[in-house]
């Protein structure tokens, strides 16, 4: 099922994402999580790439074990450094194995990589290579706060309006803390002609220590309330998991309540945090209305 299909019903719901595991991971333990989170019926599954496009096997093999779960997959692509060739493989085992949502993102080179292919620099390049090359439904990436790397906000959005307009079928976001910095955003986006879906993404805080660094290379502010949570329950382990899910489960209904269809959750692989969501908000995702 394409997941633009989903977004234009008449149910709210939550996604999420998982990461494959590093290399010498178990890949094992990776499909296993796929199969406890499945049993809770999100709406889709995203899969990341890796950076450069490293652990492109194990993202292609988590994502069709997504669909063979009976949820629809999103895989992350990633162009930077890439190839027609090297893209369309990876296109052609996605097709084969039945995964057709992808989000198209231009990637990071590791540390310690040479640039060597230079024929797609940017995300709306891969965009329309994509939905020249099959019947894929496609997402992008957006960044309430400004992509770290652009100029301004309104420098990000007009090159995300580019990117809209190669092909875009809906949008999903950075993580946020704060949810009047999207509802701010998502005027912005009209006011540039932008209109395609948009998912917001956020992430129920279960370390402390990890969100810190996260904000750092993001550029994502923690609200001052958010932030005395933070340091209240920081050296609690549990406490700290009880109140990021809490927190996060806040801004979800808030955000259904306003219109949204659906809220993708950053779960860091822990199918736990994605259950305590869904129970939190269990007669509202996939059984509450939305007016159109």
């Amino acid at each position: 099922m394409k997941i633009i299909d989903q977004l234009r019903g008449d149910t709210m719901g939550l996604s999420c994402e998982l990461f494959p595991p590093k290399e010498g991971g178990q890949l094992a333990n990776a499909l296993d999580i796929v199969h406890q989170i499945a049993k809770r019926e999100v709406d889709f599954i995203s899969v990341t790439y890796g950076a450069g496009g490293s652990a492109v096997g194990k993202s292609v093999a988590i994502a069709a074990e997504v669909e063979q779960s009976g949820v629809p997959a999103m895989a992350h692509l990633t162009c930077v450094n890439a190839t027609e060739a090297s893209l369309e493989k990876t296109l052609d085992e996605l097709q084969a194995r039945g995964v057709r949502n992808i989000l198209a993102l231009r990637g990071d080179l590791p540390a310690g990589m040479v640039l060597e292919h230079t024929e797609y620099r940017h995300a709306s390049d891969l965009v329309k290579k994509i939905k020249s090359y099959g019947d894929f439904c496609v997402g992008g990436a957006c960044y309430p706060e400004g992509h770290p790397e652009s100029a301004g906000l309104d420098d990000d959005i007009e090159k995300l309006k580019y990117k809209v307009d190669n092909g875009v079928d809906f949008l999903v976001t950075q993580m946020f803390f704060d949810n009047a910095i999207l509802y701010n955003y998502m005027y912005r986006l009209l006011a540039h002609g932008i209109n395609v879906p948009v998912v917001p993404g956020i992430m129920p805080v279960t370390n402390a220590r990890q969100i810190t660094r996260i904000c750092q290379l993001s550029g994502t502010k923690l609200p001052l309330h958010f932030r005395a949570i933070v340091e209240r329950f920081a050296d609690d382990p549990e406490a700290m998991k009880q109140a990021g899910i809490n927190y996060a489960t806040t801004q979800a209904l808030d955000l259904l309540a306003n219109g949204f269809k659906d809220v993708h959750i950053y779960t860091m692989n822990k199918p736990e945090v994605i259950g305590g969501m869904l129970d939190n908000l269990s007669h509202i995702v996939r059984r509450g209305k939305v007016t159109s």
